[in-house]
């Protein structure tokens, strides 16, 4: 219940009665100040009136005075610019750093609020404000898609940058990480990306020009020659071992993985970890998928060449240009501090079709259609940062429904 106290007090949902301090001070609420998610007070810079004094500073909130102790708020300087306390219950006296002892503001959650959170947080139905989307405004409910859609491009392009990291800022590197895990297309996801580090680049480009060697070397750091081909395929699988074992004695590779590192249960024959590899020998081969050739395609037509290789579908083609495409470019203009590339990266979300799955139908069915591939990301978003952790509080669609109690 504490981060329903946060969402009553961010949004001065506050009782028609005066507030008055446990010492007696009347509280007026200029400004609860800016919410802060991170280490430090709840509120910064929020504006308070004590009486008749005005008071700019931070405000700490909590379910019962005692949490200030429980969280060793008494310890930490940073909390010495609180300048009142809001709980649910007052059971201590409460004493910054510095030897204040705070005024404390005990308030009271609506009861419309609080049934209306309950309802939410009980129901299994999906998604749980479903009653109130068709009421929405169109041009609201867009205004939030659009803030979903950035902060999911933000958090899938901080994933890209980390991988540029972890390769000492070799962004060709972290653009080969960052597809191949999209060749997983979910299930071998983590596999792929552990495999796409195990690959050695810089003796992968001394063959680059001999498809074989490259399908050799990638399937033999997967440990998945022997899934290459079928029984009628041996002299094949055979020519590929013989030139995994040339490669791995030249370049003393060690670092293998092993067929049970993969999931083949539950995965279409099209989707096996062993032909996706294959594809990406092909693509690795052909210079296609290098970071600039994504980075400077115009359109979606230049992206869907860059990916072309046989037996990959447009479809997987446009989850790939979604899930790695997009992200690298956001991330790269992020980078580089190039607006213009982060624009583009959406531009391409805008131009392509939308997901088709069981989330955006179900979204469909309460009265929110996606369009594109940049509202099925922001409701994809939507569902699993907010949804599926009850998060309600800080989802403006769960805003309208808590308000929905007040009409």
């Amino acid at each position: 219940m504490e981060r329903l106290l946060h969402y009553v007090w961010k949004h001065k949902i506050l009782p028609l009665k005066p507030l008055l301090t446990e010492d007696g001070q009347e509280v007026e609420v200029i400004d609860p100040g800016l919410h802060n998610r991170n280490q430090g007070p709840d509120f910064f810079n929020a504006k308070i009136k004590l009486g008749p004094t005005m008071w700019a500073g931070n405000v700490e909130v909590h379910l019962r005075s005692s949490d200030w102790y429980r969280h060793h708020h008494e310890t930490d300087e940073a909390y010495n610019s609180v300048v009142l306390h809001v709980v649910g219950e007052v059971d201590a006296e409460v004493v910054t750093q510095d030897g204040k002892t705070l005024p404390q503001l005990r308030l009271d959650v609506p009861d419309d609020i609080r049934l209306r959170y309950e309802e939410l947080c009980r129901t299994e139905d999906y998604p749980r404000c479903h009653t109130v989307i068709p009421t929405i405004p169109p041009l609201k409910a867009h205004q939030w898609m659009d803030a979903l859609l950035v902060e999911r491009l933000k958090e899938r392009s901080e994933k890209v940058a980390e991988r540029v990291e972890r390769t000492g800022g070799d962004w060709e590197r972290a653009t080969f990480v960052t597809l191949s895990r999209s060749f997983g297309f979910g299930l071998n996801g983590d596999a792929f990306e552990r495999w796409a580090m195990r690959i050695p680049l810089s003796a992968a480009g001394k063959h680059r020009d001999d498809l074989l060697q490259v399908t050799a070397l990638f399937l033999g750091m997967a440990g998945l020659i022997d899934k290459a081909g079928g029984s009628d395929d041996s002299q094949r699988t055979e020519r590929l071992r013989q030139e995994f074992a040339f490669l791995q004695h030249k370049f003393g590779l060690t670092d293998t993985m092993q067929q049970s590192d993969w999931s083949f249960l539950r995965t279409r024959p099209g989707n096996f970890p062993s032909l996706r590899i294959v594809q990406m020998a092909e693509l690795y081969h052909s210079g296609r998928a290098q970071m600039s050739r994504l980075v400077e395609a115009k359109n979606v037509e230049e992206l869907h060449t860059c990916l072309q290789v046989r037996g990959m579908t447009a479809a997987s083609r446009r989850l790939l240009i979604i899930n790695t495409v997009v992200p690298l470019l956001f991330a790269y203009g992020r980078h580089a501090s190039r607006e213009d590339i982060c624009q583009r990266a959406i531009r391409l979300l805008e131009t392509l079709p939308a997901e088709n799955n069981y989330i955006m139908r179900q979204w469909h069915e309460c009265g929110l259609t996606a369009l594109t591939a940049a509202d099925s990301q922001a409701l994809l978003q939507l569902k699993r940062q907010y949804c599926d952790r009850t998060d309600c509080l800080r989802c403006r669609f769960g805003y309208e429904y808590l308000k929905a109690s007040r009409q």
